[in-house]
């Protein structure tokens, strides 16, 4: 599989059915037994794990607990020793997925234009020229995009190329859309833009969502559920939801709902760093 790509298509796990308990109701993604050691220490041992349909979920913990690995295996950018990971019953080869890698600089195709490079994975699968046109313009319209898509990405700012990157992979439509760290290498300003842009197209196309991120603001800001990791080998620590109304904006980091949500995240955080069992 090429990483480059926005659009992957693979197969991580055998299809064949759950074996232990079924999905919760309104489950978008489930994973059940998953496994992964790394030179034979174990990361993830039998994790059972609910995805929502539609929803926002960022992924937070500890330094090396293993967030970018489980998205990565998700994703089916890495393979997993065993268990089974199911989209609405089906098999990753089965759904269309987009990627943002969190080294935009690299995964973006230098010969190819910005538009050239939203356009690549839409070409790829066939897509009409007019079709093609017609989602790339919708996109810039919802993204507000006021640059130059002609242009390559290596003449942008690090926040344009990532928004470039954001744009290819929602460009197929994706069932489900993975974000690696995607603010970790912008400005503030950058940040509030993508953070309102990301919200607005999300409740258009309703996509399911997985973040990572090391920022906790950034992980509570966005999610409609934040998942807290332990330290290896990893579980989960606690599912907080978030059910603050959108859009959420700069002031929203003061209102007492996101205060209290985020302060319960941090106490869980210490926990883990502190090496306490919740």
């Amino acid at each position: 599989m090429n990483a480059l790509h926005s659009m992957v298509r693979a197969d991580s796990a055998d299809a064949a059915g759950l074996a232990r308990k079924p999905p919760a109701s309104g489950t978008h993604v489930t994973m059940r037994g998953l496994s992964k050691s790394f030179n034979g220490a174990a990361l993830y041992q039998n994790l059972d794990l609910d995805i929502p349909r539609g929803r926002i979920v960022s992924v937070f913990g500890p330094n090396g607990c293993g967030k970018s690995t489980l998205i990565n295996m998700i994703a089916g950018l890495l393979p997993v020793d065993s268990g089974e990971i199911l989209f609405d019953g089906k098999s990753l080869r089965d759904t269309v997925i987009g990627y943002v890698f969190q080294n935009y600089r690299d995964a973006l195709l230098p010969w190819m234009s910005a538009r050239g490079n939203i356009e690549y994975p839409l070409r790829r699968h066939g897509m009409s020229a007019v079709q093609v046109k017609e989602r790339v313009d919708a996109l810039i319209d919802a993204f507000d995009v006021r640059f130059d898509l002609s242009r390559h990405p290596y003449e942008f700012s690090g926040g344009q190329q990532q928004l470039v990157s954001i744009m290819r992979a929602l460009a197929p439509r994706p069932e489900v859309l993975f974000l690696d760290e995607p603010f970790s290498a912008l400005d503030f300003e950058m940040t509030l833009f993508i953070r309102d842009r990301l919200q607005h197209v999300q409740r258009q196309e309703n996509t399911t969502t997985l973040i990572v991120s090391h920022d906790l603001e950034d992980a509570v800001f966005l999610a409609d559920r934040i998942l807290l990791l332990t330290r290896r080998p990893t579980r989960i620590a606690a599912e907080l939801d978030f059910d603050m109304p959108r859009p959420r904006s700069a002031e929203s980091i003061a209102d007492p709902h996101f205060i209290a949500v985020k302060s319960r995240a941090l106490e869980l955080f210490r926990e883990q760093v502190a090496g306490r069992q919740t």
